[in-house]
């Protein structure tokens, strides 16, 4: 509350300070005709550079991938604008043939490049094409994988021979976040080299087209193209804004200053403290829940992650004692001051997962039983949500929902109990001894653990690591945080130098209940050797002859296969008994929206789409913003 107080005054003071600053923050463009949202990259160091298949310093969510660039698929985290799948510039469906090693992709005809040139199968040919002819390309390495190659055997048909069966390499034009962005062939053609080709100006597939940005990095505006109608967003009307400006508005408190200025519509992120500023002097304020948590569940699975290549980790009497030692409610109260959306399974809370997942593996978390060599304990609450918000109400008032269906969708379908008993116990089956107020190993050594956290970089995930450790040492482990910001958290994930560490390995569609996003790569042909750099997404670097076969079995059926969802609760089950994450919650984005000048935005009672604005999907917000002032 001291850091919310002081962050009020400061809003406050600033506020005061700012009265006579102009009603944009953005040149050339009238204010009310444009919407201005966060880039998260903050300032682009290489502000020229629109190539975005070649890795390099310009920047990704500038606009460019959101308004500029287009793709074969989407798959909406929410419900979409009509369904959650989206057929972009294929006209339908990937089609598979049997054993999947072929896949036949049906292009609609009529899109055009914002030059004039019709989008053709000659695109996407060259787009494939051109990433296997080059390596260290961004997408060249999993292209070359896969095809054997690609052709137009008939109009506005393109073919895909594999290299072998893959019944999800539709996955890979498939935009969840991103994807394989369609290249105009007929302007990288010209170009020397496309890996030093700048492509600047980009020449635009979706319905904006770049108008200008800033030599210095630090805003991109995008203008609506006159054709929008010949651009596979079209389909669903004509965009609100005029205008759309990605800017970089500097740090959290800048950002509460800027949206409460409405110089700023859509925040991106802030930490918990500014988005309860913001509810509190903001009355054109707009959030993915009306009410507290606010924020909107990601499809993402922040956990603690063992390193499984530490021999410290490989039991599961270990992996589960340590589990049983966290007070999730005080880990929720200490990194989103309540506002977490927990998950006890390895799927992430939000979109169709509960549907698919907590709601029907209720029953059996509630029976799953676990032997601690001297008795035999059912660690699962389904209360912990209402705790959570009984915890809060006090404080919060009317803004903690009472209905039980709302307290689960904005806290979680429940985790487990901390049971200090259980843990040693497991401890002691395992070979562990306490001496006085300190755990040793089975061979002697004091029992100590670090847990990497990203500091200032991520300080939400950083203050659930502080007070997971702080659990850990009351209750006799050494147990420590280590800091490894931005680019050496990266390094040393892939890397596997860490013993433990707040991240996630778990990512998902959201709004489908296919989990072969990240699945796949938790098979175990794909876990590197200790010191050998890890693939993403299995920084666990754990191997089960189990979840092999669970992965196995989804490679050889097809993406809506019923089964699917079968396979998807074995996998639930089956980290839930051996623990090689300990899953925490979904990454909760507390993305702000003002309605000064745009109306229409997602929320959870109208949920077209994801709010966040870095995300590829983000498009779909502009078909639905009105303006709020002429």
């Amino acid at each position: 509350m001291r850091i919310l107080r002081l962050l009020t005054v400061a809003t406050g003071l600033a506020l005061a300070a700012t009265t006579a600053m102009s009603q944009t923050n953005v040149p050339g463009v009238p204010r009310n005709e444009t919407i201005i949202l966060e880039n998260p990259e903050g300032t682009i160091k290489n502000p020229g550079w629109f190539n975005i298949w070649t890795i390099n310093a310009g920047g990704q969510y500038t606009g460019l991938h959101q308004l500029a660039l287009d793709t074969l698929w989407y798959i909406d985290p929410e419900r979409g604008l009509d369904g959650v799948w989206e057929n972009s510039l294929a006209a339908e469906k990937p089609i598979y043939n049997a054993d999947f090693t072929e896949m036949t992709v049906k292009l609609r005809p009529g899109i055009y490049w914002s030059d004039g040139v019709e989008f053709t199968p000659d695109d996407l040919i060259y787009t494939v094409e051109t990433q296997i002819k080059n390596p260290g390309m961004r997408w060249s390495a999993l292209l070359a994988l896969n095809v054997e190659s690609v052709s137009s055997p008939e109009p506005w048909t393109v073919v895909f021979k594999l290299k072998k069966p893959n019944s999800r390499f539709h996955s890979l034009f498939t935009v969840r976040f991103n994807a394989i962005w369609i290249m105009p062939k007929h302007v990288f053609e010209k170009a020397a080299d496309p890996q030093r080709f700048d492509f600047n100006p980009p020449v635009s597939l979706g319905a904006y087209k770049i108008h200008s940005f800033d030599p210095d990095g630090k805003w991109y505006i995008w203008q609506k193209r006159d054709d929008w109608q010949r651009t596979t967003l079209g389909r669903y009307g004509e965009p609100g804004p005029k205008y759309a400006a990605y800017i970089d508005p500097g740090p959290p408190d800048k950002r509460v200053i800027a949206q409460l200025n409405h110089n700023l519509d859509v925040v991106h992120d802030i930490a918990p403290e500014g988005m309860f500023t913001l509810t509190k002097q903001s009355p054109s304020l707009k959030t993915w829940f009306p009410n507290f948590p606010f924020a909107h569940p990601d499809p993402t699975l922040p956990s603690v992650i063992f390193n499984m290549q530490n021999p410290a980790f490989q039991n599961r009497d270990v992996r589960w004692a340590l589990a049983l030692l966290i007070d999730v409610k005080a880990v929720s109260m200490a990194s989103y001051r309540g506002a977490a959306t927990l998950s006890p399974i390895g799927i992430p809370p939000t979109g169709t997962h509960p549907d698919d997942y907590h709601i029907p593996l209720q029953e059996w978390l509630a029976s799953y039983e676990i032997d601690t060599g001297k008795s035999k304990i059912k660690p699962y609450d389904p209360t912990i949500g209402n705790q959570i918000a009984d915890m809060l109400r006090p404080t919060m008032k009317d803004q903690i929902p009472t209905d039980p269906a709302e307290i689960r969708k904005a806290f979680g379908y429940g985790w487990w109990k901390p049971n200090p008993q259980a843990a040693t116990e497991l401890l002691e089956k395992a070979g562990y001894t306490k001496r006085g107020n300190a755990w040793y190993t089975p061979d002697g050594k004091p029992f100590s653990i670090k847990l990497m956290v990203e500091g200032d970089s991520r300080p939400i995930l950083t203050r659930a690591g502080t007070m997971i450790v702080q659990q850990w040492r009351q209750f006799g482990i050494d147990a420590k945080t280590e800091v490894a910001q931005g680019t050496t958290m990266l390094d040393r994930r892939i890397a596997g130098d860490f013993e433990t560490l707040i991240s996630w390995s778990v990512e998902t569609y959201g709004g489908h209940p296919d989990l072969s996003f990240f699945l796949d790569s938790w098979h175990s042909q794909f876990v590197a050797a200790p010191g050998k750099t890890q693939s993403p997404r299995n920084w666990q670097r754990w191997s089960n002859p189990e979840l092999d076969k669970i992965i196995e079995e989804v490679r050889r059926i097809s993406f809506d296969d019923k089964r699917t969802v079968e396979l998807g609760r074995d996998y639930a089950k089956l980290i839930v008994r051996e623990m090689p994450i300990i899953p925490l919650m979904a990454y909760n984005v507390f993305t702000a929206m003002d309605e000064t000048y745009w109306t229409g935005y997602p929320t959870a009672e109208n949920p077209y789409a994801n709010p966040v604005p870095n995300w590829g999907n983000s498009r779909s917000m502009m078909v639905k913003l009105k303006p709020k002032q002429p």
